[in-house]
């Protein structure tokens, strides 16, 4: 079975899913989601991409809810 193809909603670029990190929304808050049922939103394992979408508020539409962020999730990238 080939790996399915997911959209980073920082850069748009097109990836094999675990290349890209997986976020999900739990009770309001925006978390790590490897695993998690649900909705998902994908970055790159970029810094820059995960920044921009926070600025473009891509998690919240993505979701399709408004979501807090930690910035603690930026050192997932480092």
């Amino acid at each position: 079975m080939t790996e399915r193809i997911r959209s980073c909603i920082g850069c748009g670029r097109k990836a094999p899913q675990g290349q890209l990190l997986r976020f999900v929304a739990a009770d309001g808050q925006l978390v790590p989601g490897t695993g998690m049922p649900g909705r998902g939103a994908y970055t790159c394992r970029r810094l820059a991409c995960f920044e921009r979408a926070v600025s473009r508020r891509a998690f919240n539409r993505t979701l399709r809810r408004t979501v807090r962020i930690d910035q603690n999730l930026a050192s997932l990238y480092t």
